[in-house]
């Protein structure tokens, strides 16, 4: 079995080190040059259900368990004035410890043979050459043949038009990444409103989410629900900066510090999604994983998702002689269980950002009466 997989993300790296335990060797494709090109994220929340269950059939239980933060599964819901509507400490009981993004992807790349991972190599196209047969064809004209092809390079997928003609598309809402540093430290009432873990402070239409990461490295996520056009140029941070924060004006200092003392330059995430039902006819010697196969509304479950379909696909081909048998298998659970979490992520959204928010959400974190 010759598998290629495109994109060195959680979802093929997992694939990759699955199909390594069962003695199946891959090579993986990745564009950027090298692990240190940019920085992976911050922190996961890794669910028994999902990523637990990936890395568990990856063999790295205990090295996952090495990278928990503990004490990061603490949420907390604030009202735009600051006041606590809802606090739950992390006491250890949680079944979605926190592991910062980075170290786990360098976890997942330790533990597969050297030279599985081809660095620097940009997908420009595929094609389809017959009888499930695919090439693949990098920046600088260098190609490759492959009789099995997996496609978990993104949203912006180069295998995805193989087997489906859908494209992401703007859901209508941004996201504007900012970061404090030394928060205990520099921005204390910040750090204070964000506490140990998550914070929320949703409203009508936009929101601030934040997290605690290592040495009080506080991650933020400015929600915003505009045409994305609306967000202009973000060349000119302080005039980003500056547009961003006017939309909270009225909102507690320690909130909007997390917009506007920002040490680093503001980045615009415009949110796109594939189809809740997305799906395609079995086409042979080719498949799709993550984000590739499902882009969904952000909703904790897009990493999880991508292990997961690394290692049950890495399963099943381990399973079967034959591969169509294998991709047909794996296909066939992957669809309604993405399209389970991206309806959930829609309606989380409509909780976080919709006209009763932050009431709705409220409602699910704490139940009448609890």
């Amino acid at each position: 079995m010759n598998v290629t997989i495109i994109g060195a993300g959680l979802g093929g790296l997992v694939l990759a080190r699955v199909l390594h335990v069962h003695g199946i060797a891959a090579t993986v494709y990745e564009a950027e040059a090298s692990p240190a090109a940019r920085k992976q994220g911050g922190l996961l929340d890794i669910h028994e259900n999902t990523g637990q269950v990936a890395l568990e059939a990856a063999g790295l239980t205990d090295g996952f368990r090495g990278l928990i933060l503990e004490g990061h599964e603490a949420t907390r819901i604030l009202d735009r004035d600051g006041s606590v509507l809802y606090d739950e400490p992390d006491d250890g009981t949680g079944g979605r410890p926190e592991v910062p993004r980075g170290e786990l992807r360098q976890l997942l790349l330790d533990s597969l043979p050297d030279g599985t991972v081809h660095w620097g190599h940009k997908v420009t196209g595929v094609r389809a050459l017959g009888g499930g047969r695919h090439e693949v064809t990098f920046a600088g004209g260098a190609t490759v043949t492959t009789t099995l092809l997996v496609g978990a390079d993104g949203a912006w997928s180069k295998v995805r038009p193989l087997l489906s003609d859908a494209e992401p598309e703007y859901i209508g809402r941004s996201y504007v990444e900012t970061f404090l540093y030394d928060s205990d430290t520099r921005y204390p009432a910040a750090a204070k409103a964000v506490g140990g873990g998550a914070l929320l402070a949703p409203a009508p239409g936009k929101g601030i989410q934040a997290h605690r990461e290592k040495g009080g490295t506080l991650h933020t996520y400015v929600a915003l629900t505009e045409p994305v056009e609306w967000f202009g140029d973000f060349t000119d941070a302080a005039a980003a900066v500056e547009r961003t924060a006017r939309e909270f004006e009225g909102w507690a200092p320690e909130l909007t510090a997390l917009i506007t003392d920002g040490d680093t330059a503001p980045v615009l995430r415009p949110l796109h999604t594939l189809p809740v039902e997305h799906r395609w006819d079995r086409v042979p010697g080719v498949t799709l994983v993550g984000d590739a196969a499902h882009l969904a509304t952000p909703n904790g479950e897009g990493a999880n998702l991508a292990m997961l379909d690394g290692a049950e696909l890495g399963k099943a081909l381990a399973a079967h002689d034959d591969v169509e048998t294998a991709l047909a298998e794996f296909e066939r659970a992957m669809f309604p269980r993405s399209a389970e979490s991206a309806a959930d992520g829609n309606e989380l959204h409509e909780l976080l950002f919709g006209d009763d928010s932050p009431r709705g959400l409220l409602a699910m974190f704490a139940p009448e009466g609890q």
